[in-house]
């Protein structure tokens, strides 16, 4: 059984990795994924999925479970609060009904979430995996969103508890394992990445008349990615910004767009993932930007883009940064540097990002992310 916060039809690295996650494993296993009423993240529960308290459904040969929870995207923090309290208390109706296997992957954050499972599935015949994709409460207080304070302290006995119940814990950075290992030394540690389970496309060249470099980012606009203030700093003399995704700050930047309709900058929307890939072939490079360095924080989109042949500039610091440049991904700008963003944009030759640097990231990706080879050694971890 997979529990989680997320999976598809929402979109976002987070559904994504759990997908992959629950079919990878459905070969030698039968898997169960729990997760919430789809609602992330407009907040609002899907159309299909209104005025239900449970929906049951089996996809891909992977058996899915929704439960109900109080859906928003509030900055109220007792509101949002209350939704992670909604769907705790959902879970716990479903432990007390259903039969739960002896092997459970527990999605983490949110940090509430995860106590809620690992508390009231403790058993010595049960084994317990903690899915650790951010180190909560520590990145929400680098983002700005959390005060060290009561609730602070609150948050980090949870954290606490949940590492020392797990009987094995999944990290998707080496940044992730070393912090939980300083926390509890008796559990077992697997460097777990979000490797995309994709396949490989063929990369062409793309011919553009336009001289200026076409810059695109695609996912989430939220405050952790800090698209709004991206397009607040960006020099345009040389540049189109191109977006793609949905968010919290998404109407302040179409409202910062429509105030400057005099900068090269495109919003397209949200589209489906697959619809993204071949759209994202139009421009020659991605931006993966990070408001603010978090401790802990590994992108996952340095692997899909690598996978589909895309150069990337990255503008986020730590272990993503040293991936970029151990694997020769990119450009990597100094995290949280706009001076230095603008003037590594200008230093990138639009010639040099061709079909071979392409196939070459491509191709590296493929030797070094492989998605099946860390799935079997994961199995062997089970």
């Amino acid at each position: 059984m997979i529990i989680t916060s997320y999976f598809p039809p929402e979109i976002g690295a987070a559904s994504n990795r759990i997908f992959h996650l629950a079919e990878g494993l459905q070969s030698d296993y039968n898997v169960t994924v729990v997760t919430p009423l789809p609602n992330y993240p407009t907040g609002k529960i899907f159309d299909g999925y209104k005025r239900k308290f449970k929906v049951k459904s089996c996809e891909k040969n992977i058996n899915i479970v929704r439960l109900w929870l109080y859906a928003s995207k509030s900055k109220n923090k007792f509101v949002r609060l209350f939704a992670m309290l909604s769907y705790s208390m959902s879970l716990v109706w479903f432990f007390l009904w259903n039969k739960i296997p002896d092997k459970v992957i527990v999605q983490s954050p949110p940090l509430l979430v995860a106590f809620t499972c690992m508390f009231f599935l403790r058993s010595k015949k049960r084994k317990l995996i903690l899915n650790v994709s951010d180190l909560w409460p520590s990145a929400g207080f680098e983002l700005g969103a959390l005060k060290q304070g009561f609730s602070y302290k609150l948050l980090q006995k949870l954290e606490r508890f949940n590492y020392k119940s797990a009987d094995l814990i999944l990290g998707q950075s080496n940044e992730i394992l070393t912090h939980v290992g300083k926390i509890t030394s008796k559990r077992q540690l697997f460097l777990y990445r979000n490797y995309p389970n994709i396949d490989k496309q063929d990369i062409t060249e793309t011919t553009s008349n336009n001289q200026a470099l076409k810059i695109v980012y695609a996912g989430l606009l939220g405050v952790a990615q800090g698209i709004l203030k991206l397009c607040e700093k960006l020099d345009y003399s040389s540049i189109e910004l191109h977006i793609y995704g949905s968010g919290a700050e998404e109407k302040d930047i179409k409202s910062f767009i429509e105030k400057h309709k005099d900068l090269p900058i495109y919003f397209h929307g949200r589209v489906d993932r697959t619809e993204l890939h071949k759209e994202l072939k139009k421009y020659d490079i991605v931006i993966i930007p990070l408001l603010n360095r978090i401790y802990g924080s590994v992108p996952s989109k340095i692997f899909e883009y690598a996978k589909l042949g895309l150069p990337m500039l990255y503008f986020g610091g730590g272990e993503g940064e040293d991936i970029i440049n151990e694997h020769g991904l990119g450009y990597v700008a100094k995290s949280g540097n706009y001076e230095h963003l603008n003037s590594t944009i200008k230093s990138i030759d639009k010639e040099k990002l061709n079909v071979d640097l392409k196939q070459r990231i491509q191709q590296t990706a493929y030797n070094n992310f492989n998605f099946g080879k860390q799935l079997n050694l994961l199995k062997n971890h089970l």
